[in-house]
């Protein structure tokens, strides 16, 4: 997810935005429920207006996968609104089985109306394309965290600039970024740790938060695990959790 055409031009994506076949009850909800809680880009004056009143807290995470982290905090987290940006479509549809409780096999609430599960409040909004479409629809300083968590490390040479952490967008994510708000990077793979920490350490607006090892070595206070992370772990890989406060 790196690349831009020519000035004003839509960006070109990288990567897949949907994979096996979507069965009966999250179809359902791609149809019926996500409507309720899409984000379009229309420019927003505040962030408030995403959620049709204030919140107390407002947080993006940025490529969600399968919905894991992203539901785990919108439950704990009843005061705080996010906004989850993810192209994939089985990873949107894997986020709404999360958010309502509508698993396959449930075929009898397919006739009724579909909310939030027992737990949960109307604190998440979906933005289903890539979210760079979205940066210039968001005000400024309207996040108090950031989440990019397992992003594609594209790890050959000459796919560098398909990577999402680089200056154009970190300009973006800055501006996004309350003073003093975090972004939070998780990620498994060699390459992509180095190249996080090096445009990061470039960039002027942020300031790795780190004191000792065991501050990026261990999630953070608020991680919820991810399928991916589990997968990592595994394989052998151990993941990282870097965080950046924007100055």
């Amino acid at each position: 997810m790196m690349m831009t055409n020519n000035q004003g031009a839509k960006p070109k994506f990288f990567g897949r935005r949907k994979g096996r076949v979507i069965h009966k009850a999250k179809s359902f909800l791609l149809e019926s429920f996500l409507p309720h809680i899409l984000l379009d880009d229309t420019p927003k004056k505040d962030i408030a207006e995403c959620f049709g009143a204030p919140k107390q807290r407002y947080c993006l995470e940025i490529g969600f996968g399968d919905g894991d982290h992203l539901a785990a905090l919108a439950k704990r987290e009843h005061d705080t609104g996010f906004i989850g940006v993810e192209v994939y479509r089985n990873g949107v549809a894997q986020l709404l089985s999360l958010l309502t409780g509508l698993k396959e096999g449930n075929a009898e609430d397919l006739a009724q109306e579909i909310g939030f599960a027992e737990g949960r409040v109307d604190n998440v909004r979906v933005f289903d394309d890539d979210v760079r479409l979205l940066f210039a629809a968001l005000p400024d300083a309207a996040f108090d965290k950031i989440y990019l968590l397992f992003p594609d490390p594209w790890p050959k040479t000459r796919h560098a600039e398909r990577r999402f952490i680089n200056p154009d967008n970190l300009k973006e994510l800055a501006r996004l970024l309350k003073r003093g708000g975090i972004l939070q990077v998780a990620t498994d793979h060699p390459i992509y740790k180095r190249w996080t920490l090096e445009q990061m350490h470039a960039n002027p607006n942020f300031k790795w938060t780190a004191k000792c090892s065991d501050d990026w070595r261990n999630p953070p206070a608020d991680w919820a695990e991810t399928k991916y992370q589990r997968k990592a772990l595994r394989e052998g890989r151990r993941p990282v959790f870097f965080e950046f406060e924007r100055l």
